[in-house]
């Protein structure tokens, strides 16, 4: 069971430390040959994963297949904010959050019907047509526009102990999450990463050419932008696995049908994001970013206040719609401030920290939900809602369950 769990964590954990370091050496080498390669090892790599005998196997092919996944993460947003004009770049980023929320509503719907039909392996063999298409294409099409510096040497210091330093920690943090605080491993993990960050920290400020350069920090507009980028991470990212879990262990779903009830969020989200990235090139990003907030945190209240045994699928489609619209209203305008105030020969690690500090916020908020659920579960429904394995109440204390899950809705609702 236990691998089970960090064959789907290690994709998210991998990307959130890789992503800056790739992002940095974009900038100096060039998109578009990171991008192509970064398509080509996910191909393979989901080849592979497909063909695996067992849970160790599939681990280490989805640790690689992460890595093929990180580079691309690292350079989309990037290569197009590179190809159109600032005046357009709201819209154009809006338009490629569209497509994420697509993916997002329907991957799961797919990939449970392929599990169904005929078998997991080809949730991972579907990849590969669809994998060995982008990696021609984007060879052919995409073209290095933004300057490369003349130069610039990559800062290894600062690159391992950055990425050691947050693998420990997020690492900790998970593991802490499901196992308990008090674990050898998490301790240490946690006294690692405090050496090792303010480390990386103190370093950056004295080198050259810094890996993430600090001063992006400087400015009061990014702090903010790559603030409230984490916090909406901390805020949302165990949305999905707390529906889940209430859906599979209390509405007593298979994962399928409970995935059809998350669409909402995403189409919700699909719907707002190029929109609020056409008025964010006319009318700016502050108010629509706020306001973005503002409307998923209505959604966290609200699923805070009425979540409970009898709950409706109709107030649950309700909030998660809610949600989406607030996501959608807030991630273009985010993401065209970052890309629009950073140079040409900074996005590369301008756009990888975003995702960095929210896949990291995300990372947390599931430790956070773990940490804040495990009263109302056995250990062993835990793990297996976390794996859609359980249908129905079996390990689960309902009336504290349920408490707990509107506590964990509130902090994210404050957060």
């Amino acid at each position: 069971m236990i691998i089970i769990i960090w064959v789907l964590m290690s994709y998210m954990l991998a990307t959130t430390v890789l992503v800056p370091s790739i992002g940095r050496v974009a900038d100096m080498i060039g998109r578009k040959r990171l991008f192509v390669l970064g398509a080509a090892v996910f191909t393979i790599a989901s080849l592979f994963a497909g063909m695996s005998q067992n849970g160790i196997e599939l681990l280490v092919v989805r640790i690689i297949q992460s890595v093929g996944g990180s580079l691309m993460m690292a350079n989309g947003t990037a290569i197009v904010t590179d190809a159109f004009p600032k005046g357009e770049l709201g819209m154009a980023l809006g338009v490629n959050g569209l497509i994420v929320a697509v993916g997002s509503a329907i991957g799961p719907i797919i990939g449970g019907i392929l599990t169904v039909a005929i078998g997991w392996r080809w949730i991972f063999y579907m990849n590969v047509p669809l994998g060995a298409l982008v990696t021609v294409w984007a060879w052919i099409q995409i073209k290095d526009i933004a300057p490369i510096p003349k130069g610039e040497k990559f800062d290894w210091f600062g690159a391992i102990s950055f990425t050691s330093g947050l693998f420990f920690l997020l690492y900790a943090l998970t593991e802490g999450g499901f196992g308990g605080w008090t674990s050898p491993i998490v301790i240490t993990f946690f006294v690692l990463a405090a050496i090792l960050i303010p480390l990386f920290v103190y370093t950056e400020s004295k080198v050259k050419y810094p890996m993430l350069d600090l001063r992006l920090f400087k400015s009061r507009i990014l702090f903010f932008a790559y603030s409230s980028d984490l916090i909406n991470g901390l805020a949302r990212g165990a949305l999905m696995f707390l529906l889940i879990f209430y859906l599979l262990g209390i509405k007593n779903m298979d994962p399928f049908t409970a995935s059809i009830y998350l669409i909402p969020f995403a189409a919700a989200m699909m719907v707002m994001a190029p929109i609020s990235g056409r008025l964010a090139d006319r009318h700016g990003s502050r108010m629509l970013s706020s306001l973005g907030l503002l409307i998923s945190g209505i959604g966290l209240l609200g699923y805070s206040l009425f979540t409970r045994v009898d709950m409706s699928m109709f107030e649950i489609v309700l909030w998660g719609t809610i949600m989406g619209f607030g996501s959608g209203m807030f991630n273009s305008p985010n993401i065209s401030t970052i890309m629009g105030l950073v140079p040409p020969e900074r996005r590369g690690i301008a756009g990888s920290t975003r995702t960095m500090l929210m896949n990291a916020g995300s990372v947390i908020s599931i430790a956070m939900a773990f940490a804040i659920l495990s009263s109302g579960l056995t250990p062993q429904a835990m793990d297996a809602l976390f794996i859609g394995a359980q249908i129905g109440g079996k390990g689960i204390f309902v009336d504290t369950f349920i408490s707990d899950l509107r506590f964990a809705f509130f902090l994210s609702f404050i957060i």
